[in-house]
């Protein structure tokens, strides 16, 4: 079953890299008491994702920290390691790089993309949603290729 607004998001773990290397982390201790803007890609350093999709947060995230957005996370099926270097190369520093490496957090929020026609393997769709202590307020999923309802200026004008 796909998360829809009003839904908990579940919890699951996770990975950030840390000044240590990666460490683990449970979406509860992301998610509670705060509010997020989660934003998902299929894939770190994939053109539409590096040129468009994780651009628009990063030039954006002044604007929606200022609407009271504690965290802006970027999510993908990736490792740690994949994750970090991607966000140093778009000098994201002001977004958690978050690692679903397994994919088990997409899978749990119903949002898996099937690339294995592509070699890509399991993914996450393109998706972004804002969430209000562990509760989804608004969800945007990407019907189709291209960034549009997940895009840094469709999530800031729901705010």
């Amino acid at each position: 079953m796909t998360v829809e607004t009003g839904s908990r998001i579940p919890d699951c773990t996770v990975h950030v890299m840390g000044e240590n290397g990666p460490s683990e982390t449970s979406t509860a201790e992301i998610f509670s008491g705060k509010k997020v803007v989660l934003f998902a890609v299929p894939g770190a350093f994939t053109p539409g994702c590096s040129m468009t999709h994780l651009p628009g947060y990063v030039s954006s995230a002044g604007d929606i920290k200022s609407k009271g957005v504690d965290t802006i996370i970027c999510m993908a099926v990736n490792d740690a390691f994949v994750m970090d270097a991607w966000g140093k190369a778009h000098d994201a520093s002001a977004i958690m790089m978050l690692a679903d490496g397994n994919g088990d957090f997409t899978s749990s929020l119903g949002l898996e993309l099937d690339g294995t026609g592509f070699g890509l393997g399991k993914r996450s769709q393109r998706f972004a949603m804002i969430v209000q202590d562990g509760v989804v307020e608004h969800l945007n999923i990407e019907e189709g290729p291209g960034i549009d309802v997940s895009s840094a200026e469709s999530i800031l004008a729901l705010l």
